[in-house]
């Protein structure tokens, strides 16, 4: 060995690609430095937060997303059956607490109107909502684009029906630039397609007022289990009664013989005589 290299040896800090407790156990003097530790990902775990991420507020979501949240400065697809069913019940909670820190929430092409009492209810701020009211996929894809580029809102949620893989590879790389989440809405159908989105879930309106979540992609394992969780429009959870709560414990009932007075029975009785006389 040159005296070159055997110095080089000498000050290099023996640094390995294995977490500090498994360069402990070989022996190595040092673990990785923290930024590159937690930038480290393995295939069999679920990933670290690279980013900043958002509570979605619902504890067992947070718990099967990585980061446990939803991530800021890249795109997460939510993908639905029908636009305008359950999208919002999912994100309300995170939308809800960014326009309450006072940052503003973009709606790019909703495919209903948004209604203000109803986004006060879930606790929504609409001083702080912007809306994009676009109909063409050109013209949505280009309002996305240029909001997501500008890097300058709380959130972006973008309803994009038609997108090419390509597109979406574009926005992943744009949404770099943000500092909050890029929630893109597309169809069920969409889930067959290949996505450069990093984190893709599927939403379906349940019973007792539950959204069902299947976590499709994510970085680490894949989630095979079926999230329930608890999302009331808002406004409903003042007047819902117990018993509504929950319609699927309601027990059905066979319809009860009807109860006829005996004055309705002898008016009946006439009529039908009267009608039976007629030639």
């Amino acid at each position: 060995m040159s005296p070159a290299v055997a110095e080089l040896d000498a000050v290099s800090p023996p640094y390995s690609l294995f977490s500090p407790s498994q360069n402990a156990s070989a022996g190595f003097a040092e673990p990785l430095p923290a930024p590159v530790e937690a930038a480290l990902w393995r295939g069999d775990q679920l990933g670290g937060p690279t980013s900043e991420t958002l509570a979605s507020g619902f504890p067992a979501l947070d718990a099967a997303l990585p980061g446990r949240g939803w991530p800021c400065g890249a795109l997460t697809e939510v993908l639905v059956p029908q636009f305008s069913v359950a999208e919002l019940r999912l994100l309300s909670q995170v939308l809800a607490a960014l326009t309450r820190a006072g940052r503003t929430v973009a709606m790019i092409g909703p495919p209903m109107t948004p209604h203000a009492p109803g986004l006060r209810h879930d606790g929504l701020d609409e001083r702080h909502l912007v809306w994009v009211d676009v109909d063409t996929p050109r013209d949505r894809l280009w309002a996305t684009e240029q909001l997501v580029k500008s890097g300058s809102f709380g959130a972006t949620v973008a309803w994009l029906p038609l997108v090419r893989a390509e597109q979406i590879r574009r926005l992943q790389v744009l949404a770099a630039r943000c500092t909050g989440p890029v929630f893109l809405c597309r169809p069920e159908t969409a889930a067959r397609d290949a996505s450069a989105a990093p984190l893709r879930v599927l939403v379906r309106a349940h019973t007792d007022w539950q959204i069902a979540v299947q976590v499709l992609k994510r970085k680490g394992t894949p989630l095979d289990e079926t999230l329930l969780l608890p999302s009331m429009p808002g406004g409903l959870g003042k007047i819902m009664t117990p018993r509504l709560r929950y319609p699927s414990r309601l027990i059905p009932v066979e319809p009860s013989h009807a109860v006829v007075s005996p004055a309705a029975a002898a008016v009946r009785e006439r009529s039908h005589q009267a009608t039976a006389a007629q030639p």
